[in-house]
């Protein structure tokens, strides 16, 4: 494998997320990845385990200490498919509600900016960005459509701004077992939930038009040779690409 011309400030980089459900093998893949990537590149976590993430904005740091002290879970979202029916709860709890999910999702949609912003600073810098997971897809059959039943307000506009507003990766790469590899791997979840999980992150296929299934069974080392190749690849195109209005021009003078 030839590495691409890449120095540092120049030539053309992108932003390749790394999805999967559950048990695919996301950040081990994205970990072998980053080491044996020709080109310079940066890993950033765009999952919702605030654990796993080494970028957090100040407010999201004190919710997680919060969260921890009163054995909570480390994430600060509620996704459609888990948000409870609140119609027959009193009016009082359901304001309180309503605003505490307001207040969790004005932060969770700051700390998914922030995050992107060091994306696009990594890239200005002439790095290649890998999302270990990208927001978009992981919401997308929950919130940006409704895959799976009706949307309370808060997944509507988080939806919306997924959609509308949130940048998307140049590449997408999903890395995909049945769902009998991937229950067997971490035990989590039910063989049903994962395979619509497997369904919902295949439908992104109609979605992006770089979207790469890759076969997430194999050992990790060869899936990781995959995605580097890929990558790669992907990098010589644009240059390719980038290149051929200034062939052009040269023929044409």
């Amino acid at each position: 494998m030839t590495p691409p011309e890449h120095a540092h400030g120049h030539g053309p980089t992108l932003a390749v997320a790394l999805i999967g459900p559950d048990g695919a093998g996301k950040t081990s893949i994205t970990r072998r990845v980053a080491e044996t990537l020709p080109v310079p590149s940066r890993t950033i976590y765009m999952g919702v385990n605030l654990e796993s993430s080494t970028l957090m904005l100040p407010t999201t740091r004190l919710i997680l200490m919060a969260k921890r002290s009163r054995g909570g879970r480390p994430d600060l979202t509620v996704s459609a498919r888990e948000a409870a029916p609140a119609q027959r709860r009193p009016l009082g709890a359901r304001v309180k509600r309503s605003l505490k999910s307001g207040v969790r999702m004005t932060n969770w949609v700051a700390e998914e900016w922030f995050r992107q912003a060091v994306a696009a600073y990594a890239r200005r810098r002439g790095q290649v960005v890998i999302f270990d997971r990208h927001f978009f897809c992981d919401y997308y059959a929950y919130d940006v459509v409704p895959r799976h039943g009706p949307r309370p307000l808060s997944a509507r506009v988080h939806g919306f701004l997924l959609a509308r507003a949130y940048p998307k990766p140049d590449l997408v790469i999903y890395l995909d077992a049945p769902a009998e590899v991937l229950h067997a791997r971490k035990q989590e979840g039910t063989l049903e939930f994962l395979e619509e999980r497997r369904q919902d992150y295949l439908s992104l296929a109609d979605v992006f038009e770089r979207f790469v299934v890759v076969d997430a069974v194999r050992p990790p080392e060869v899936v990781a040779s995959e995605v580097v190749d890929l990558i790669v690849r992907h990098i010589a195109s644009m240059k390719d690409h980038r290149q051929e209005p200034r062939t052009e021009m040269r023929a044409a003078a």
